[in-house]
């Protein structure tokens, strides 16, 4: 037995040293050559030699389908996969919409109060205190405001009553003075025809006007309830957002892989920024557009002058449709309380108040808070509008204008491939360049 293992030993030995032998380890890396140069001689030929002519390859049916077709259709099914894959998210989104728009807003609303939150950080206050004290302010601020608001519209619908009583006094005597020369009894007739069509129509849907009123009485406390949950949610995100933003946003990037993950959360940061700039740059000019307009409904007398001018305050926060909207109803009131000519003065005070906006407010503040085209803007106004109402309205904006600058943060940081790798040279002429900040 131990000449067998004495066997065994120099046989190792034996095998040790002829693998350490140089001469042996030159003949192998000799092989491994003649292998490879063989192998590259064999790709270069078969490169080299022609193609088969046409008529002696086989026909496959994808060369039955020309070029152009087959470009095309590669485009539509990656298109087709996002378009599912964005509406199952408007889909998910419409079903937790009680949570999804509280959260939308509470974004909006973090925005404005979290570099009041900030500041009081840097003086040495907690930041669970300087969040819920920020909070607690701006939630004081709005009720002031819509208490003021309030007031001036209770006060202000008798004098608007009055304006119309006599507005439709002025078309009667006009009815019977005017051209149409009119009897009293002829409107009053016509009046009574109405009343009585009103009356008509009551009677004939009682049964359904009943059951319209239990199901509005229902439907009311559903809304109410829906209300209060979203009142909650958004004073709970909000004070969340305003404490924990960064710690949340680092959170929720977590999960993506590691050679992305900073790339992600810097996009991310510079997309609040963006939404930080976009709110003050909307509350100043929306505060100015109020201040002109309602200054001018002041001198004009115009009733409801600071209900008009709070309806423009808020209005303004839709780009584009909030403006007209807003002049439209001033011009509407002026007209039903002083008539047609001071409804023109009105029309001409919203207008100049809104060509200020655009040519000069809009693109000092606006234009360096958010790159978005003027039609980008009007889309999405529309699309938020089918999908959330104005609430959807009021929050479009603010999330493409996040999305634009996410998304260009993404392409900037987006690495550039070396020099012959992209491109239709070899001298890296057509190279690709990074995307000018």
């Amino acid at each position: 037995m131990s000449r067998f293992k004495r066997a065994a030993e120099r046989a190792r030995k034996a095998w040790t040293a002829l693998r350490e032998n140089p001469y042996v380890e030159q003949i192998e890396r000799a092989r491994r050559r003649n292998e490879e140069s063989e192998l590259t001689l064999a790709i270069e030929s078969a490169a080299s030699e022609p193609d088969p002519p046409p008529g002696d390859r086989p026909i496959s049916e994808l060369d039955l389908v020309p070029q152009g077709m087959r470009v095309a259709g590669a485009w539509a099914w990656r298109i087709i996969a996002v378009a599912v894959v964005v509406l199952a998210f408007l889909y998910l989104a419409d079903m937790l919409a009680i949570v999804v728009i509280p959260v939308l807003i509470s974004l909006l609303l973090s925005a404005i109060l979290q570099p009041f939150s900030a500041l009081l950080v840097r003086w040495h206050v907690p930041r669970s205190l300087a969040a819920g004290l920020v909070l607690v302010a701006g939630l004081a601020a709005v009720a002031g405001i819509l208490t003021g608001v309030i007031s001036e519209f209770v006060d202000g619908v008798p004098d608007l009553v009055k304006n119309v009583e006599t507005g439709i006094g002025q078309i009667q005597d006009w009815a019977e003075k005017g051209p149409l020369h009119l009897t009293d009894k002829q409107i009053a007739d016509f009046f009574a025809e109405v009343n009585t069509m009103v009356g008509n129509w009551f009677a004939a849907n009682k049964d359904t006007a009943a059951g319209t009123a239990v199901e509005t009485a229902g439907a009311g406390v559903g809304v109410a309830l829906d209300i209060l949950t979203g009142l909650f949610l958004v004073l709970f995100s909000t004070f969340f957002f305003i404490r924990d933003g960064d710690r949340i946003w680092r959170f929720v990037t977590a999960p993506l892989p590691a050679d992305s993950r900073e790339t992600f959360r810097s996009a991310g940061r510079a997309s609040w920024r963006t939404l930080v700039s976009y709110t003050r740059a909307t509350i100043l000019v929306a505060f100015i557009d109020a201040v002109g307009i309602g200054l001018g409904l002041v001198i004009m007398k115009i009733p409801l002058a600071i209900p008009l001018a709070a309806l423009v305050f808020l209005t303004a926060f839709i780009p584009i449709v909030g403006a007209t909207f807003s002049g439209a109803v001033a011009v509407l009131v002026a007209l039903v309380a002083d008539g047609w000519v001071t409804a023109l003065i009105v029309f001409g005070i919203v207008i100049v108040v809104q060509q200020v906006e655009s040519h000069l407010l809009q693109p000092l503040l606006l234009g360096r808070a958010v790159s978005v085209h003027p039609l980008a803007v009007i889309l999405a106004i529309g699309a938020g509008l089918v999908l959330a109402g104005i609430i959807g309205a009021l929050i479009a904006v603010p999330l493409v204008a996040m999305a634009n600058t996410g998304v260009r943060h993404l392409i900037r940081a987006r690495p550039t491939p070396p020099p012959g790798e992209d491109g239709d040279g070899d001298d890296g002429e057509d190279v690709a360049k990074p995307a000018p900040a």
